[in-house]
C-alpha cells in the first residue's frame, strides 16, 4: 500500500479490542507498532497490556506504559473543576476530560520515535474519535490519525472473534458471549453503556455500580470531612496536604463508602444521536460542592455569576474535544483570574449519597456578619439607603406599566 504508514503509535489498553487493532495495523500496513497505555487511574493492573504487547510482536523498546495520574489531576482534572464544569448541568466530563491527556502523549511519543502516524480505539459513532483527533490535530496539524473502527471490515463481534482466533489473540472466555454493557474508567469517573443500559426507561441493575455503594447500604451516620483550597485547587483534607491525584483518591473512598456520585444520564453526543450512560464520579461531586461552597464567601457575584454563564459553553468544549481550542483557553483564563481569592476551608458532611457543605472559613472571605446580621448592625449598613436603589430600579418598571396602561 503506497500510502501505507511506516510507523504507527497506538492508545493501547491492552483489552480484546485494542490488541485486535494492533495486529490489525500490522497486517493491514505492514507498519511498526508502538503501544501507549496510560495509567489514568482506572483501576486496572496494567503489566499485563505490556505482556500481551510482546506476545503480539511488539519490541520491549516500543511498549510504554505510563503513570499520568498526577498530571491528569493537576493539569486536566483540577482546572476544569475550577470553572464548576458540568455538561447539560449534571455530567462531569470524566471520559471527556482524559482524552486530550492522551492524545498528547501519543503525539509526543509519535515525535520520539520518529512516527508518521497514531492510531486509537474508538468507534466511529461515539464522542471519543472525535476528541482524540482534534487534540491530536490541534497538537500536531501534519500527523496522521488512523480509526480502524472507520476503516476495516470487522462489522460484528463475530468477525472480531473470529478476527482474533485467525491471529492467535487471546480471548477470555467472557468475551465470546455479549459484554452487558462497556466500561470506561480513571481517577475521576466510571462510566458503563451499551447492551443492558440501551433502554433508558429500564433502571441500570445494581451490578453496573463499582465505585460506590448502594446509598441505602451506605452507613446510617453521617461523616463529615475538611477540604482546603488555594487558588481554587483543593489541596488539603483534613488539614492534611496531599497531591492532586492523592486528593482525588482519597475523596473516591470517602464517596465510594457513603454512596456519592451515581448519575443515570441520556446524553446529547456531538456526533448527534442521545446515549444513555451510567456514571460513578464519588470523589468529583465531592469536589464539585467543595469548590462552590468555598467560592461562595470568596468570590464576588459579578464575577461568580459571569463566570457561571461562561460554564455551560466551557464544559460543551471539554465534551466536543476542544480541550486545545483558542476560545477553551480564553476561557480558562477567565476562569482562572476569578479563582485568585478562592481559597479557604470547608466542612463537607456526607450521608447515603448525598454530599452537602455545612461550613465554610477563608482570611478571603468577603461575608460580612456586621452587614447582614438581624441584630444591631452599629451603622455598618443604613436601610434608608435601600429606598433609592428601588426607586432608581424601578423606573424602568414604572415606565413600562404607564406605556401598557395607555396604549390599552
Amino acid at each position: 500500500m503506497s500510502d501505507a504508514p511506516k510507523k504507527v503509535v497506538l492508545a493501547y489498553s491492552g483489552g480484546l479490542d485494542t490488541s485486535i487493532i494492533l495486529k490489525w495495523l500490522q497486517t493491514e500496513y505492514g507498519c511498526e507498532v508502538i503501544t501507549f497505555t496510560a495509567d489514568l487511574g482506572q483501576g486496572e493492573e496494567l503489566e499485563p497490556a505490556r505482556q500481551k504487547a510482546e506476545m503480539l510482536g511488539i519490541a520491549p523498546q516500543n511498549i510504554h506504559i505510563e503513570d499520568l495520574r498526577e498530571e491528569f489531576v493537576r493539569d486536566f482534572v483540577f482546572p476544569m473543576f475550577r470553572a464548576n464544569a458540568l455538561y447539560e448541568g449534571l455530567y462531569l466530563l470524566g471520559t471527556s476530560i482524559a482524552r486530550p491527556l492522551i492524545s498528547k502523549r501519543l503525539v509526543e511519543l509519535a515525535h520520539q520515535h520518529g512516527a508518521d502516524a497514531v492510531a486509537h480505539g474508538a468507534t466511529g459513532k461515539g464522542n471519543d474519535q472525535v476528541r482524540f483527533e482534534l487534540s491530536a490535530y490541534a497538537l500536531d496539524p501534519a500527523i496522521r490519525v488512523i480509526a480502524p473502527w472507520r476503516e476495516w471490515n470487522l462489522s460484528s463481534r463475530t468477525k472480531l472473534l473470529e478476527f482474533a482466533e485467525q491471529n492467535q489473540i487471546p480471548i477470555a472466555k467472557d468475551k465470546r458471549g455479549e459484554a452487558p454493557f462497556s466500561v470506561d474508567a480513571n481517577l475521576l469517573h466510571t462510566s458503563s453503556e451499551g447492551k443492558a443500559l440501551e433502554d433508558p426507561a429500564v433502571e441500570a441493575p445494581e451490578y453496573v455500580y463499582q465505585r460506590t455503594v448502594n446509598p441505602e447500604d451506605a452507613p446510617d451516620t453521617p461523616e463529615y470531612i475538611e477540604v482546603t483550597f488555594e487558588r481554587g485547587d483543593a489541596v488539603a483534607i483534613n488539614g492534611a496536604k496531599l497531591s492532586p491525584a492523592t486528593i482525588l483518591t482519597d475523596l473516591n473512598q470517602y464517596g465510594h463508602k457513603h454512596g456519592i456520585g451515581r448519575l443515570d444520564f441520556v446524553e446529547n453526543r456531538f456526533v448527534g444521536m442521545k446515549s444513555r450512560g451510567i456514571y460513578e464520579t464519588p470523589g468529583g461531586t465531592i469536589l464539585l460542592e467543595a469548590h462552590r461552597g468555598i467560592e461562595q464567601i470568596t468570590l464576588d457575584s459579578g464575577a461568580g455569576h459571569l463566570k457561571d454563564s461562561l460554564m455551560p459553553r466551557y464544559a460543551e468544549l471539554i465534551y466536543n474535544g476542544f480541550w486545545f481550542s483558542p476560545e477553551r483557553e480564553m476561557l480558562q483564563a477567565a476562569i482562572d483570574k476569578s479563582q485568585e481569592h478562592v481559597t479557604g476551608t470547608v466542612r463537607l458532611k456526607l450521608y447515603k449519597g448525598s454530599v452537602t457543605c455545612v461550613g465554610r472559613w477563608s482570611d478571603h472571605s468577603l461575608y460580612s456578619e456586621a452587614h447582614v446580621t438581624f441584630e444591631d448592625d452599629a451603622g455598618a449598613y443604613d436601610q434608608k439607603d435601600a429606598a433609592g436603589f428601588i426607586k432608581l430600579n424601578a423606573l424602568r418598571l414604572k415606565l413600562i406599566g404607564n406605556r401598557n396602561a395607555r396604549v390599552k
